[in-house]
C-alpha cells in the first residue's frame, strides 16, 4: 500500500502528486487489473499461446523483410554480373 506523509508547507496538490508516482512505482494499479476477475487456467494457457504466436509472428517478419530486403540487392548484382558477361 502506498503511503506518504504530508509535509508542513506542501500543498495537497503536490503530495497528491507524489502519491500518484509512488502508486505507479509500485504497480497497484496495474495489479489491481490483473486481479478484477478470475481467469480460469485454461483460458491463461490459450492466453499464453495466443501472446507466443503473436510475438513469434512479428519477430519472424521483421526478419524475413530483413533478409528479403538483402536478397533482393544479392540478385539484382548477379543480373548485372550476368548482363556484363554476355
Amino acid at each position: 500500500m502506498a503511503y506518504i506523509s504530508v509535509n508542513n508547507n506542501e500543498s495537497i496538490e503536490s503530495a497528491l502528486r507524489r502519491f500518484k508516482r509512488k502508486v505507479i512505482t509500485e504497480e497497484i494499479i496495474k495489479d489491481l487489473k490483473k486481479h478484477a476477475h478470475f481467469v480460469p487456467p485454461g483460458q491463461k494457457a490459450k492466453l499464453k499461446s495466443q501472446n507466443a504466436r503473436k510475438r513469434n509472428r512479428k519477430r519472424f517478419r521483421q526478419v524475413r523483410q530483413f533478409n528479403q530486403g538483402q536478397g533482393q540487392g544479392q540478385n539484382q548484382n548477379q543480373n548485372q554480373n550476368q548482363n556484363q558477361n554476355r
